[in-house]
């Protein structure tokens, strides 16, 4: 489920902790990691319920109009559109997704006021105001506006990144990732799902499992290593100077070059240079581009770097 770009984002981040902890043991960082990766899974599955209870507080709001000592024929003639949505009834009727948040003890229980504002702002849309005007109750149509909820009104909304903040410190990079990856489930979804909704698993496969655990070991164990390669590479440089960041990302990246024979060296240049957009300063992509494109010139040439596999011929040559 978790993106690969994201899972080394989460390496990167607990490898920056684990340094600036004196006497922190890879056992106890490598548990850092894996805690880290199940909180992502934790906001999945708490985005969702979100939604349900978004749709939950619009079901009151039209109940409690009914009950207006002199009520008027809409309050007692409701478009009930959004609250019969059908993809959130099929939220509401997963299986897996509800026994994972009562195992995790998930809730929004604390932030009534942010879910009473997500609803103000998706009913002062205008996607929500042409939707519920539409007298047809398609199928798609009820994926779209929730899909657009959680692209236009969610995932930039102050009060709602906030109050992700002050649930968890892991969940701070992680909103725009988990939004996609929701995204990507709805998609998903048929009309016939009932108590079988998808839900994605928290790893794609075992293999990225072994890639996260294994990146941060090595990155960790060889670290002289690697650090030695920028040095060689950063002669003109201080390296005292050179931004932290720039190191640790130069560290993972030399790391999955050297360790993952199967990643080609395109792929994980690009996902490296990527990071360092977000997590480094302004130049530090072109800095780091032009060290790693020396480093990964000199370890193919001395077959350190030997990419193998499927689709990879051609990849151990030097450019």
């Amino acid at each position: 489920m978790i993106s690969r770009r994201l899972l080394r984002i989460k390496v990167l981040q607990v490898l920056y902790a684990h340094y600036k902890s004196e006497g922190k043991s890879i056992n106890h960082s490598e548990k850092d990691l894996f805690f880290s990766i199940e909180k992502t899974y934790d906001l999945y599955h708490l985005l969702q319920l979100l939604i349900i209870d978004v749709k939950d507080v619009a079901n009151e709001k039209i109940e409690l109009a009914k009950l207006k000592q002199v009520p008027t024929h809409d309050d007692l003639h409701p478009n009930t559109r959004f609250i019969e949505n059908k993809l959130i009834l099929q939220f509401q009727e997963n299986y897996r997704l509800h026994k994972y948040i009562r195992s995790k003890k998930l809730s929004w229980g604390n932030y009534p006021e942010l879910v009473k504002n997500l609803l103000r702002k998706l009913q002062e849309s205008k996607e929500y105001k042409i939707y519920m005007k539409v007298e047809d109750n398609d199928y798609e149509a009820d994926k779209k506006i929730i899909i657009d909820f959680i692209t236009f009104h969610m995932v930039d909304y102050d009060d709602f990144l906030q109050a992700i903040e002050e649930q968890s410190i892991f969940w701070n990079d992680d909103v725009e990732f988990i939004a996609s990856m929701l995204i990507k489930t709805i998609k998903k979804y048929k009309p016939y799902h009932n108590f079988n909704g998808p839900v994605f698993r928290l790893f794609k496969s075992d293999e990225d499992m072994k890639f996260v655990k294994h990146l941060l070991r090595k990155s960790i164990l060889k670290e002289k290593d690697y650090r030695g390669l920028i040095e060689k590479y950063t002669v003109n440089w201080d390296i005292e100077r050179i931004a932290y960041m720039d190191i640790l990302v130069m560290q993972l990246a030399i790391s999955e070059l050297i360790e993952f024979p199967e990643i080609p060296v395109k792929v994980s240049l690009n996902e490296y240079l990527e990071i360092a957009k977000f997590y480094c300063t302004d130049r530090s992509s072109k800095f780091i581009n032009g060290i790693l494109d020396k480093i990964v010139h000199d370890l193919r040439r001395s077959k350190i770097i030997v990419k193998r596999g499927k689709g990879l011929i051609g990849e151990d040559s030097i450019n």
